[in-house]
């Protein structure tokens, strides 16, 4: 707690830095496997422990909140080295991507509260990259003013591959100029792009991929590089 009051940190990541393990006691077992105690699910009762404390304390009920979610989520895994980009996005969802970096700085108090020399080993950057990674927009369709509906309404074709090819051939032209991003613009696009025979038209989608993978790739090394991991 001390060190989340050096660095600065708000009143809640504060309050769960003093209650984070408050659950430990209650779940206190002796292993004869190891010969050491362990203290499983410490998180889940510590939880209830702080929400029940809180409320006894007349805190507001958004900072009880988050105070509890922070303290059930801090036993977090983050060996990078096993967990997959998915497992970090459903941790993102268990707190929130507004608190999700409230999270990262208990993790930080936690590790100095315990001895550690390093509060922001390569580990744990690697994991704050991942979480970037998981927050950022993907490089995909979807950022697109148009959508395949839309193609459909302006050319007056029927489904059919064709839609998904002159999708990603409008992707690779606004990866190059994102200020050709206009509804008025890809519906003008479009309407030439189906013109085209399906053989043409596949090559210039699949140019659309190739693009999208290659801005994709630049994205995850710019946000790796920013936190000094690989």
């Amino acid at each position: 707690m001390q060190h989340s009051a050096d660095k600065k940190y708000g009143l809640e990541i504060r309050l769960t830095a003093l209650f984070h393990d408050i659950g430990k006691p209650k779940t206190r077992r002796f292993s004869r496997e190891t010969n050491q105690y362990t203290f499983y699910g410490h998180e889940v009762v510590g939880a209830k422990m702080t929400e029940k404390i809180l409320r006894n304390l007349n805190f507001p009920t958004k900072t009880i909140d988050l105070v509890v979610k922070l303290v059930r989520w801090h036993m977090f895994f983050s060996d990078t080295e096993q967990i997959s980009l998915s497992a970090v996005r459903r941790m993102v969802a268990n707190v929130g991507k507004d608190h999700i970096w409230d999270l990262m700085n208990v993790r930080v108090c936690d590790r100095i509260g315990t001895g550690r020399p390093k509060e922001n080993p390569y580990r744990l950057r690697k994991y704050k990259a991942m979480i970037e990674e998981a927050l950022r927009d993907p490089v995909s369709v979807g950022m697109l003013k148009i959508n395949g509906s839309r193609i459909m309404e302006v050319t007056k074709m029927p489904p059919n591959p064709k839609i998904g090819f002159i999708l990603h051939a409008l992707l690779e032209e606004v990866l190059e100029n994102p200020k050709l991003n206009t509804a008025e613009y890809l519906e003008e696009k479009a309407i030439k792009l189906a013109n085209l025979d399906e053989t043409e038209l596949k090559k210039l989608g699949k140019g659309g991929k190739d693009k999208k993978e290659e801005a994709e790739k630049e994205e995850v090394s710019k946000i790796r590089g920013k936190h000094g991991v690989k």
